[in-house]
């Protein structure tokens, strides 16, 4: 596991106590750790609660503290990075009715981004994927399409792009850094059977994507597989599992594209079926 110390230790542990990620207006972390985005976890509960973890310096997560309530309506939550800092800027976020919003980091109003979200059963706030600055959105239709929208910075998007069809073969999409070392972001996409695939970023928003990668099998065991950016704070980007029980379990990225993860390593005990959403 990664340590930590200084300065960084300390805004880590500002950011425990203020749970800054969302809505507070505050940054969370100090980007002298490394590049990868640093977002911590968050999870929002039946009743619409939410709660904020971060990473504790030694690979795992402090004890949680309270965020918000009343998203009992909210149906997608992404964080964004809009200016390539590895801070979170804002969220975006859809509620039943199909509604994207985006809350900035400075307490102001949510933005109404558009309508229409519910026509896709997937949304990923992957970061950029098209080349500019600002962090980008996927979105995946019933009919197995995968629509890249690019963001402005602001938390409005562009029209959207076709990536390309078949992605209905996926249980779960998740992405959000750089897990190749080329400096791109990727994303990683679950199959039915299990199989955990690949799919480095090219950087170019009209194909987005190169051809999938094999990472392993077994990825069944989880119920929820996500992204939430370096966990474990050695400057590369981590993937998250959750499994039936409720545990959660941390795979450390290693930033080589032919074995992209390290060996798991348990971070929750329990307790994290609580959340309908992580993010």
């Amino acid at each position: 596991m990664a340590k930590i110390s200084g300065r960084a230790t300390t805004r880590l542990a500002a950011a425990a106590i203020t749970a800054a990620l969302v809505g507070t207006g505050a940054s969370a972390f100090a980007t002298e750790v490394g590049d990868a985005p640093m977002y911590g976890i968050a999870g929002v509960d039946s009743t619409g609660a939410s709660y904020y973890y971060a990473p504790n310096g030694e690979g795992g997560l402090e004890t949680r503290v309270p965020l918000d309530t009343g998203w009992k309506d909210v149906k997608f939550l992404g964080r964004v990075d809009n200016n390539a800092d590895s801070l979170a800027d804002g969220r975006w976020q859809t509620n039943v009715a199909g509604d994207l919003h985006y809350g900035a980091n400075d307490n102001s109003a949510l933005k109404n981004v558009g309508h229409g979200w519910n026509i896709y059963n997937s949304l990923v706030s992957a970061g950029d994927l098209g080349g500019a600055e600002a962090g980008d959105l996927l979105g995946r239709d019933a009919a197995g399409y995968l629509y890249l929208y690019l963001g402005y910075g602001d938390g409005t998007v562009t029209k959207r792009y076709t990536v390309g069809g078949g992605w209905n073969a996926y249980t779960q999409i998740a992405g959000n850094g750089d897990l190749t070392g080329d400096g791109r972001n990727d994303i990683v996409a679950r199959d039915k059977s299990g199989v955990l695939w690949l799919y480095k970023g090219t950087g170019d928003y009209k194909a987005p994507f190169a051809a999938r990668t094999k990472v392993g099998g077994g990825w069944n065991t989880y119920n929820t597989v996500f992204a939430p950016g370096d966990i474990d704070l050695d400057g590369t980007t981590d993937l998250v599992g959750r499994d039936a029980k409720g545990a959660l379990y941390l795979y450390e990225g290693t930033g080589n594209a032919a074995a992209p993860f390290g060996s798991r390593v348990q971070i929750g005990t329990g307790g994290w079926n609580t959340y309908r959403l992580i993010f």
